[in-house]
């Protein structure tokens, strides 16, 4: 079995190796991959989720997910309580273990066969992702469901915000969570775009490498999966100035900040 681990603990923090470790002790035969996204980005967490889960990948796979703010409830906290654990089994027959919180199950909700509340305690420890949750989440993994309660509905899982900074990768592209479908602007079009607080000129582009060096596109990118039955395979916009650094340009926001498309 093929298990990616998606955390927020931080890039090379031990955390990755502690949960690890436990997830392994009951698997001794998977492989283990460690993705880190930002503090609380459950956003770039339900991101991956998809990203990772919905494209070609090994058959015997797993995505365990770790990104719980604790902004359920705004309340002092009993016994580190935080949000519940889920289980997802999407279409494909990938298993999505992992805290329901934010966006994490937005960008699958309509991808699963079915999502439930795993009957497991929500508290009992700060670190509940290496102490309390990888025994749940191993049993699932071996076939053993007696942990799976309530089913969570599409509708009881929030949508997805069309207009949020999703990611920045290594070369300072901003992908983001606008669908290209939705975008309807002829190629070589001159746009501007406000991220956060700066507004850039752009080329829109059905192509991100037809633009010319030093110019920002505004272009469908390289992330995205199959078309959920009846719809368009999704793409999401990416903004990406050749030679350059994207981010940088925009004064390196955070992800979840706010994108749009001013003309």
């Amino acid at each position: 079995m093929f298990i990616e681990l998606i955390a927020d603990y931080g890039t090379g923090d031990p955390a990755f190796s502690e949960v690890s470790q436990r997830l392994q002790m009951a698997l001794p035969q998977a492989r283990i991959n460690m993705l880190s996204v930002p503090p609380f980005s459950t956003l770039a967490t339900g991101f991956w989720i998809a990203q990772l889960s919905l494209n070609p990948g090994p058959a015997d796979r797993a995505i365990y997910h770790n990104c719980a703010p604790r902004q359920d409830d705004p309340e002092a906290r009993q016994n580190n309580e935080g949000e519940g654990l889920t289980y997802a089994l999407l279409s494909n027959g990938v298993k999505v273990i992992g805290v329901n919180a934010g966006y994490t199950l937005s960008f699958i909700k309509h991808h699963a066969k079915s999502i439930q509340i795993v009957n497991v305690s929500r508290g009992g420890s700060q670190f509940r992702s290496r102490d309390i949750f990888p025994a749940a989440a191993a049993a699932i993994l071996n076939n053993d469901l007696s942990l799976l309660g309530n089913f969570l509905l599409p509708e009881q899982v929030p949508d997805i915000p069309l207009d949020r900074v999703a990611w920045i990768d290594g070369y300072g592209n901003i992908k983001t969570t606008i669908p290209a479908h939705l975008v309807h602007v002829e190629p070589e079009t001159k746009v501007a775009i406000r991220v956060g607080d700066v507004v850039s000129d752009a080329i829109y582009s059905d192509g991100s490498f037809r633009v010319s060096e030093g110019t920002l596109a505004f272009a469908p990118g390289s992330s995205g999966w199959p078309a959920v039955a009846g719809e368009v395979p999704q793409r999401w916009m990416e903004l990406f100035l050749r030679g350059g650094n994207a981010w940088e340009r925009f004064g390196k926001p955070r992800v979840n900040q706010k994108v749009t498309l001013l003309s």
